[in-house]
């Protein structure tokens, strides 16, 4: 992986001025594995067919609710290579605390 160099790479914060970025609100997150290897499925025939990483990925995302009481799944899904979803609740809170 290529080490941050500021000569090079001129990153800027996309986050909004002024926004309170712990408060309570929907955050959309997309978790990929390490050099976007398929890990978690196939597709056969236009469908996703997860193995038994992707079966693993989807069992946990639905249990969050179980784990964090202040938060609600909302959906998930599941590809070869990235684990999405979007949650609804204190996430932000949670981890920004």
């Amino acid at each position: 992986m290529t080490q941050y160099n500021p000569n090079i790479h001129h990153r800027r914060s996309i986050r909004l001025k002024g926004y309170d970025y712990t408060q309570a609100g929907f955050n959309f997150i997309t978790i990929c594995c390490e050099d976007r290897i398929f890990h978690f499925g196939s597709i056969d025939h236009g469908k996703m067919i997860l193995n038994e990483f992707g079966r693993i990925a989807y069992d946990e995302w639905v249990k969050l609710p179980e784990r964090f009481s202040n938060i609600d799944k909302n959906r998930a899904r599941i590809n070869r290579a990235c684990a999405l979803g979007d949650i609804v609740g204190a996430y932000k809170y949670l981890v920004a605390n």
